[in-house]
């Protein structure tokens, strides 16, 4: 396995599930929990993507062989979700955001924590969808230990950024993090759009230059 290989696997994890988009869904988790709440929260979110992350890494082909679906189907499919909650980002819809009862999540923060973590970060659509297409562009074992391991690197740094950054998130003006909320849905939205655009070339899609006739 190159170094380039391996590269190419942590810069990919690295824009889709990275510091920017884990440390904005973490900040606005921390206005309502204390900074012990938020370090049991970073814990079993890291640990589930993790495993998460992991499975998916070595199960891939499994996966798409019992479901009949192609790496171009996973392309599209991982593009239209995303940018729906890329969307959902730059319109101040939380998707999967806090519980309607209030009261039932500050009884339980860190179960709530936690389902508010799923799609942002413990099961990110791209993210998953990155390992799936990540993992089947080789056969080989080795292939599939060197995408586990750059995923877990990018979990290892997110979860240090966390620890790292947890005092000033939750210093952070409300205004301040929608307004990152809402920057970050626009740059997702955009890499959700080239996923797909990938998926339709993938399936011999041509795609003509703009250009002038």
């Amino acid at each position: 396995m190159s170094v380039l290989n391996l590269s190419s696997a942590f810069i990919t994890f690295f824009a889709v599930v990275g510091p920017p988009k884990v440390l904005l869904a973490y900040a606005q988790l921390s206005r309502t929990r204390t900074l012990a709440e938020l370090r049991r929260l970073l814990a079993v979110s890291a640990l589930l993507a993790l495993l998460v992350g992991v499975v998916m890494a070595f199960s891939a082909d499994a996966i798409t062989n019992f479901f009949h679906v192609s790496d171009e189907s996973l392309q599209l499919a991982g593009g239209v979700i995303f940018f729906i909650y890329a969307v959902g980002l730059v319109l101040g819809v939380h998707f999967g955001g806090a519980s309607e009862d209030e009261e039932d999540a500050l009884a339980n923060p860190l179960a709530e924590g936690v389902r508010e973590l799923l799609v942002p970060y413990v099961a990110s659509p791209l993210a998953m969808t990155a390992v799936l297409v990540e993992s089947l562009t080789k056969e080989d074992w080795g292939w599939r230990f060197t995408v586990a391991g750059a995923y877990t690197a990018v979990v290892a740094i997110n979860t240090v950024c966390v620890l790292v950054l947890a005092p000033l998130l939750r210093r952070t003006h409300q205004t301040s993090l929608e307004v990152l909320s809402r920057l970050l849905g626009l740059l997702l939205a955009a890499v959700g759009v080239e996923l797909f655009l990938n998926g339709l070339q993938g399936l011999g899609v041509p795609f003509h230059s703009t250009g002038g006739h």
